[in-house]
C-alpha cells in the first residue's frame, strides 16, 4: 500500500531542516551514527538515495498547523523535534529489544556497539530540545516556545514510562488487555497525540481545539501500535524487514498474545505459558502459538480494535473546525495506518 500524498507534501523541506539540525563538526562517529540511523548515509558515511522512515509524527504536526490556518513552515522546528525524539526512542528500543535490523538495515548498536548507540540516542534527544527553540526564530511567541518544550518533555517521559512497562511485561506471567492498552497509550499514543497538539499550538491560541486534536492523534497512535502488533505476528518478512512471527520469537506480550491468553481454554493457556516462560521459541513452538492465535481469531480481534480507535479519532476530528481538504488528508492517513503492511 502506497503512502498517502500528504507524506510527500512536507518531505523535502522537513528533511532539509532536519539535516541542518545535525552538526557537521564535532566527533564524526557520533553524528555519522545519527545520519546512518535517519537513513541519509550508509555505515561508511556514503550518501543514500532515499531516507528511511515514514516521518509520520512530523507530517501530522505540520498538517495540524496548516489545518488550523497557519503557515506549516512555522512549525518545522516542532516537527523536527518530534522526529528526533521518536528516533531517539528507536535507537534505544533496538538496544533494549536486541533487534539487529530496522528498516531492512543493521541497527546502530549492531554496527557500532551498544555504548556508542546509547550516545547516539541520547544526542538525538538533546538535539530535539535544541531544535524546538528554533520556533522563536519563526515568530512564535517565547511563552509558546516554552510551552511546546514542556509538552514534548512531558510526553517523552510518558513514552519512556510506556517502554518501561513494555519491558516489564516480559517478566510477568500474564498481562491483561487493560494493562496492555495503558502501556501503548503511553509508549505510542502519547507522542502521536503530541504531534497534533504541537502543530495546533503553533497555529492558534484555542486550548479546546488543541486538546481535541491531541486526543485525535492519541487515538490514532493506539491504532498504529495495534496494527504494528498485528504485523509483528503475521507480517511478511520481506515487507516488514523482520522475521516471520518476530514478536512470538521474542516472546513479546503484544496484543494478539495478551488477548489469546485471556480467552484460551485451560490446556491452551498452559501451552502459551510454557512457550513464553522458557528460552527463545523454536519453529514448532512458534507454529503452536500461531495456531492458537488463529483458533481464537486474534487477528480479527486486534484489527477490529484498531478500527474502533480510528473511528473514534475521526469522530474527535469532526468536532474541530478545519477545511474539508484537510479532513480528507487525515482520513487518508488513518486508512493507511489501518491497512499498512510495513
Amino acid at each position: 500500500m502506497e503512502l498517502p500524498s500528504l507524506f510527500a507534501r512536507y518531505r523535502v523541506e522537513l528533511e532539509e531542516y532536519l539535516r541542518s539540525a545535525i552538526p557537521q563538526g564535532g566527533p564524526a562517529l557520533l553524528y555519522g551514527m545519527m545520519r546512518y540511523h535517519l537513513g541519509w548515509e550508509d555505515e561508511h558515511g556514503r550518501p543514500l538515495a532515499e531516507s528511511a522512515g515514514k516521518a509520520l509524527r512530523p507530517t501530522l504536526c505540520l498538517w495540524a498547523c496548516q489545518a488550523m490556518g497557519a503557515d506549516w513552515r512555522t512549525a518545522l522546528p516542532a516537527a523536527a523535534a518530534l522526529e528526533l525524539t521518536h528516533n531517539f526512542s528507536l535507537v534505544h528500543d533496538d538496544i533494549q529489544d536486541s533487534d539487529s535490523e530496522r528498516r531492512h538495515r543493521p541497527t546502530v548498536w549492531s554496527v557500532w556497539g551498544q555504548p556508542q548507540a546509547i550516545n547516539a540516542g541520547d544526542s538525538l534527544l538533546i538535539l530535539a530540545r535544541l531544535v524546538m527553540l528554533g520556533l522563536e526564530e519563526r515568530g512564535v511567541a517565547p511563552a509558546k516556545v516554552i510551552e511546546a518544550c514542556r509538552v514534548l518533555d512531558e510526553t517523552c517521559l510518558t513514552m519512556i514510562e510506556g517502554q518501561c512497562l513494555d519491558i516489564g511485561f516480559e517478566d510477568e506471567r500474564e498481562v491483561t488487555v487493560d494493562a496492555y492498552l495503558d502501556m501503548i497509550a503511553r509508549k505510542t499514543g502519547a507522542l502521536l497525540g503530541t504531534s497534533l497538539h504541537l502543530g495546533a499550538l503553533v497555529a492558534v491560541d484555542d486550548e479546546p481545539q488543541m486538546k481535541r486534536l491531541a486526543r485525535c492523534g492519541h487515538l490514532l497512535g493506539l491504532a498504529f501500535q495495534i496494527r504494528d502488533d498485528i504485523l509483528g505476528v503475521w507480517g511478511a518478512a520481506d515487507v516488514t524487514g523482520k522475521p516471520v512471527a518476530a514478536d512470538i520469537r521474542r516472546r513479546k506480550k503484544s496484543l494478539p498474545l495478551v488477548y489469546a491468553m485471556a480467552v484460551a481454554q485451560a490446556e491452551e493457556h498452559e501451552q502459551l505459558l510454557r512457550v513464553y516462560s522458557q528460552g527463545a521459541p523454536g519453529d514448532e513452538d512458534v507454529s503452536t502459538v500461531l495456531q492458537l492465535l488463529d483458533g481464537h481469531r486474534a487477528y480479527d480481534y486486534c484489527q477490529q480494535m484498531a478500527q474502533e480507535r480510528v473511528e473514534q479519532a475521526l469522530a474527535e476530528l469532526a468536532t474541530v473546525d478545519i477545511e474539508p481538504t484537510a479532513r480528507r488528508d487525515f482520513e487518508a492517513v488513518a486508512k493507511f495506518l489501518l491497512e499498512r503492511e510495513f
